[in-house]
C-alpha cells in the first residue's frame, strides 16, 4: 500500500489499556488558563519515567463558570495512580495559579454505554488545604469546594470521573533525512490536534527516542528501539530500516476511546506522507505490550 508515494507497511500499532481523566481548567483569561494547564500537564510524557501521561486536549468544550477554559487529559495505568497524580497536579499547579478554577471535564455518558471506572474525590481531599475555613455548594447534583487562598478563593469540583482509555497508539515516520522526518512529524501533529479525545504527550507531540520492551539490562523495563536506530544499522542484526532511511520519528497517541486513537492515527499518517518520507511503520511488539491493535492499512482504508 502506498500513499502519496510513501509505503505503508503491513503492520499494526500495539497499544494498551489505561485510565483516563479530563480536567477542565478555567481562569480570568486564556493566558492564565494556559499557565495552569501547562503546569499541570508538565513532565508527563511517559509512564516509564513520569508515572503519568498528560497533555492539553484543546479549548474547553464546556466552561462551567463561563470563563475561558482549557481541557487537559491525564492517563495512568491504575485508578490509584490517577488519584495521586490529580491531587498533586491540581493542588500544586492549578490551585496555585491566580484566578484558576478546576472542574471534571468528563460527563458520565461521554459517548459510552459502560459506567465510568471510578469517581475520585479530588476536590474532596484538596479542601483540607483550607484549614477548616473551606466551604461547599451543590449545583445540579455536583458538589464544589471553595478553598480560601490569598487572592480570594479556589473553586474545585469534589469528584473527577475516570474512564478506561487507550495508551500508546503510535506510528513511525521513516524518512531520508532528519529534516524530512521532522517536517512530516510537525504536519502530523497539526492534523491530529483537530481530533478531540486524544493527546500527544511528548514534547511538541513528537518522539525521537522511541523504546522497545525490555533491555539487556535487567533493571530497565524499556530501552532504545534498536531496530529503528540508523546509527545501529550496520551493528544490530534486528534492524528494520529500509535502504535510504536515515531518520525515524514517532508519534505517540493516548485517547479516551479506541475510535479516537484510530482517527488520530488516520489523519496523522495521511498528513505525514510528504516528500522525503520513505515509509510509515508502527510499534509492533508481538502482542506483549497491550490488547489494542491498530492495523495501519485498515485504518487508512
Amino acid at each position: 500500500m502506498r500513499l502519496n508515494g510513501v509505503t505503508i507497511e503491513d503492520t499494526f500499532a500495539e497499544a494498551f489499556t489505561m485510565y483516563g481523566a479530563r480536567v477542565t481548567v478555567t481562569a480570568v483569561n486564556e493566558k492564565w488558563a494556559g499557565h495552569a494547564a501547562r503546569a499541570a500537564t508538565g513532565f508527563a510524557t511517559s509512564i516509564i519515567g513520569c508515572g503519568v501521561e498528560a497533555g492539553i486536549e484543546g479549548p474547553a468544550l464546556s466552561s462551567p463558570d463561563g470563563r475561558p477554559g482549557i481541557d487537559c487529559l491525564f492517563f495512568t495505568t491504575s485508578k490509584e495512580d490517577m488519584e495521586k497524580q490529580l491531587l498533586n497536579r491540581i493542588g500544586q499547579a492549578v490551585m496555585t495559579t491566580p484566578t484558576a478554577a478546576c472542574y471534571d471535564g468528563l460527563v458520565p455518558d461521554y459517548g459510552r454505554q459502560e459506567q465510568p471506572a471510578a469517581r475520585l474525590k479530588i476536590g474532596g481531599k484538596l479542601r483540607f488545604f483550607g484549614d477548616g475555613y473551606q466551604s461547599s455548594k451543590v449545583i445540579d447534583g455536583r458538589r464544589f469546594w471553595r478553598i480560601p487562598v490569598m487572592e480570594g478563593e479556589f473553586l474545585v469540583q469534589e469528584e473527577f470521573t475516570v474512564v478506561k482509555g487507550v495508551g500508546g497508539g503510535n506510528f513511525l515516520i521513516l524518512a531520508e533525512t532528519a529534516a524530512a522526518a521532522l517536517a512530516a512529524a510537525e504536519a502530523a501533529v497539526e492534523a491530529i490536534h483537530a481530533v478531540r479525545g486524544v493527546i500527544l504527550p511528548f514534547p511538541g507531540g513528537v518522539v525521537r527516542s522511541g523504546s522497545q520492551v525490555g533491555s539487556r539490562y535487567k533493571f530497565l523495563k524499556a530501552s532504545t528501539n534498536v531496530a529503528f536506530c540508523p546509527t545501529l544499522r550496520g551493528i544490530a542484526a534486528q534492524t528494520m530500516l529500509p535502504p535510504g532511511v536515515n531518520a525515524v520519528l514517532e508519534i505517540v497517541i493516548d485517547g479516551l476511546t479506541p475510535e479516537a486513537v484510530a482517527e488520530a492515527m488516520r489523519v496523522g499518517i495521511r498528513a505525514a506522507c510528504l516528500e522525503g518520507v520513505r515509509g510509515i511503520s508502527a510499534g509492533n511488539y508481538g502482542g506483549r505490550l497491550g490488547k489494542h491493535l491498530f492495523p495501519l492499512r485498515q485504518i487508512l482504508q
